[in-house]
């Protein structure tokens, strides 16, 4: 009972009591199930569930699902057409696009700080690639090693190049002084809005714990404001309720960090909540289960129009990138890449990133690129779904064949299979629903599966 008096009055502290009433209401509800489509992976004909979904305002590529299958029993899943993330997430995305406007015209760096496990990132990553095409760089950061892996097999499925990923603690960007043009910090936070979905959430919760997590949180913002260029763009998030870690560490920020401005909220959309700085989504108000967020910029104005890029402060890596470019492999993609080759490993990243690379490389001890492109076997070459996964992947590189959904599953499963007579002999990649799913080595009575054995289904899919 003590939980739950002080957890409504934080709550009434924030939202009016008659909202404060709806959203406890909705606490003791069933969750929405939301997916977002990836815009440059999308099948045909669309997964059917598609058919009864509903838009969610904020995301063009985002959909209520009327209920929630077993997404591992979908093919399209594992091939990452989609990514399953709350509708309240996704409002990050959409305050991000809300300002991309400002940085045209230049390369843009950003930094996903709290990345894993990758919902909002792989947001972040399409809309730069609309926008900016390939003249962006992103780099995904996640402290925790377990999460980091999550998140890097997450990014490399999703397929952007231009993704980088990276296993630091936030004082290790403090070195990078101004290198991003846009920071977001979804920090780790007393997670209110995770209430309907993690039990946890709720046995974790307590005064000391929103105390914890403001105190951290600070220490965050602190160690990564001077990786920020001057009239960069800072976008702030909790998927938590209470001012303690939302309104009043913006407060704190705007207090410590000066000259720094708060962009000031705008009415956006039905049942987002207006706070002092920042939006606060919650359920009941909102089909999703909650997120607080809020913009700031670091100087007077977001970017003025005649700043210098930050490639006049760097020092020169692009030669020591171009040493590095093995023309063996470069039928697999569709533009020129840098290779990089350990323990027999290679990996690769655009060529138009071989400068940052370098320069970051020099800094972030673990930055790594997320395309494998396989591990070699003698004279040649064992080739990685990730590199298939890439969208900088060439389709001619190898031949395919067409499979059915079970078949599909089987491989996801990491099983042994047979293909029919006429499927290509030696490496080919499988597709469904015209998306790449991943190499196998037909030898004709059967196929060797190369689907990675930690990303394999574990459940029957009879």
């Amino acid at each position: 009972m003590e939980f739950e008096a002080l957890f409504v009055q934080y709550l009434t502290e924030v939202f009016p009591k008659e909202k404060a009433s709806v959203i406890l209401s909705a606490l003791e509800q069933e969750p929405s199930t939301s997916i977002r489509l990836n815009p440059f992976k999308l099948a045909t004909p669309p997964p059917a569930f598609l058919s009864e979904a509903e838009p969610v305002a904020w995301s063009k590529y985002g959909y209520y699902l009327k209920e929630r299958p077993i997404f591992t029993l979908h093919p399209l899943f594992h091939a990452r057409a989609y990514y399953v993330q709350d509708a309240s997430s996704m409002f990050v995305g959409r305050l991000f696009r809300e300002y991309l406007s400002a940085f045209q015209g230049k390369k843009i760096r950003v930094l996903d700080l709290c990345a894993a496990p990758g919902g909002k990132t792989t947001d972040l990553a399409a809309s730069l690639r609309q926008v900016f095409g390939d003249n962006f760089l992103l780099v995904a950061n996640e402290l925790v090693r377990t999460r980091y892996n999550i998140l890097k097999d997450n990014l490399a499925i999703w397929g952007d190049p231009n993704v980088l990923v990276c296993n630091e603690e936030p004082s290790a960007f403090a070195a990078l002084d101004g290198f991003f043009d846009i920071i977001l910090t979804d920090v780790p936070c007393s997670g209110e809005g995770m209430f309907r979905k993690d039990a946890k959430a709720i046995e974790n919760w307590s005064k000391d714990n929103v105390e914890l997590c403001v105190a951290r949180t600070r220490n965050i913002l602190a160690d990564i404001w001077p990786a920020l260029r001057q009239n960069g763009l800072l976008l702030y998030s909790t998927c938590t309720f209470n001012h303690y870690e939302n309104d009043d560490t913006i407060a704190w920020m705007l207090e410590n960090f000066a000259p720094t401005h708060c962009l000031t909220p705008q009415r956006l959309y039905p049942g987002v909540e207006l706070t002092r700085y920042g939006y606060a989504l919650a359920p009941g108000l909102v089909r999703g289960e909650g997120q607080y967020c809020a913009a700031l910029v670091k100087g007077e104005s977001l970017l003025c129009a005649d700043d210098k890029n930050y490639d006049d402060k760097k020092t020169d890596g692009k030669a020591n990138a171009s040493k590095r470019k093995l023309g063996a492999y470069d039928d697999y993609f569709l533009q020129d890449m840098i290779y990089m080759e350990h323990n027999d490993v290679l990996t690769a990243y655009p060529q138009s990133l071989g400068e940052d690379f370098q320069f970051l490389k020099s800094h972030l001890r673990s930055l790594s690129a997320i395309i494998t492109v396989g591990k070699k076997a003698g004279k040649g070459l064992v080739p990685h779904s990730d590199m298939l996964q890439s969208i900088a992947f060439n389709p001619a590189a190898f031949p395919s064949f067409e499979v059915d959904r079970q078949t599909a599953l089987s491989y996801f499963h990491g099983d042994s299979f047979r293909l029919p007579a006429d499927a290509p002999k030696s490496y080919i990649y499988l597709v469904f629903k015209g998306l790449r799913l991943g190499f196998v080595k037909n030898i004709g009575s059967r196929c060797n599966n190369l689907h990675p054995k930690n990303r394999r289904i574990l459940m029957s899919i009879q």
